[in-house]
């Protein structure tokens, strides 16, 4: 069997559609449709099902694809390793996360691999957008705060982020000092502005919800679309927000803020470290996967 029509097959198998493997293959999608007919002719057997949205694997396909793919993965990561006229670092490895936590945790975790001669390409994206990106070919890496559900794209938890409740410590006095809302409830905070990164409050409605088994009765006073200029808010005064703990903690520990709260099981929310199918074979992709996975256990 050739190993073209070999490759094709296993990413419309992983892709799920004709569609996607075409363009993460970068080819013509009736280029796709046309290898898989002759790879079908050439075992004798249907290896997909036609769907209205995609395609199913037959029985036969699921065989070949448990077969061949380690092998063309393989393949790929002897291919990948070879020394070429460029040097073995200058690999391009394109990126996307949410803007803050990719700034303070992932940039700083795969400095070291920039200095050893690795190309970093990084898009600022919520989490729709980047697992859309990357199942279409245009990300490497992406981190994530849902779990993907697309067979095309690999996940594994990379880190659980906690979440404060924060003020600047001039309304503790207001909340009723630093047990008010653990003794008397979120009823304690209905006079304090809230800031925050977006009008639906998600972080704060989380917060509530887990906290409280309640809803937040109060509009945002501030909203500003970063993490980072809510802090800067809150710090000078603006009101309260419910911010992730890396963030936050620095001003925490200088005193520039106050936790209004500190329940016993704090609100976490898990961020996911997201990758195609496969190309965890490409050496340069699997070092920045290894190397965010170790550095996450010191965050």
């Amino acid at each position: 069997m050739d190993l073209a029509l070999l490759r094709t097959f296993v990413t419309v198998h992983r892709a799920g559609s004709f569609t996607r493997a075409a363009q993460l293959l970068g080819l013509s999608q009736p280029a796709v449709t046309g290898q898989i007919r002759t790879l079908e002719r050439q075992v004798g057997r249907p290896l997909f099902l036609r769907l209205p949205r995609g395609v199913a694997p037959t029985t036969v396909g699921d065989e070949l694809a448990h077969k061949v793919a380690p092998h063309l993965d393989a393949l790929l990561e002897i291919t990948a390793a070879a020394p070429d006229d460029d040097g073995p670092g200058t690999h391009s490895l394109h990126l996307a996360g949410p803007a803050e936590f990719t700034a303070l945790r992932i940039l700083p975790a795969l400095a070291p691999l920039v200095t050893d001669g690795l190309h970093l390409r990084v898009s600022l994206s919520g989490d729709d957008e980047a697992l859309a990106g990357l199942a279409a070919g245009h990300h490497d890496l992406a981190v994530v705060s849902v779990q993907p559900r697309d067979r095309l794209i690999a996940a594994v938890p990379l880190w659980d982020e906690e979440y404060a409740l924060v003020a600047a410590p001039a309304w503790l006095a207001q909340a009723g000092g630093p047990h008010g809302v653990r003794d008397h409830g979120p009823q304690m905070l209905d006079d304090l502005p809230v800031v925050t990164c977006d009008e639906e409050c998600r972080l704060l409605s989380q917060y509530w919800s887990a906290v409280f088994d309640a809803k937040p009765t109060r509009d945002p006073a501030v909203v500003v679309p970063d993490l980072r200029a809510v802090l800067d808010c809150v710090r000078d005064g603006a009101g309260l927000a419910v911010l992730p703990r890396y963030l936050c903690g620095p001003a925490l520990a200088a005193g520039e803020i106050a936790l209004l709260l500190e329940p016993p099981v704090p609100p976490l929310r898990t961020y996911f470290l997201a990758t195609r199918v496969g190309t965890l074979a490409l050496p340069h992709l699997a070092r920045a996967h290894d190397r965010l996975l170790t550095a996450a256990q010191g965050w």
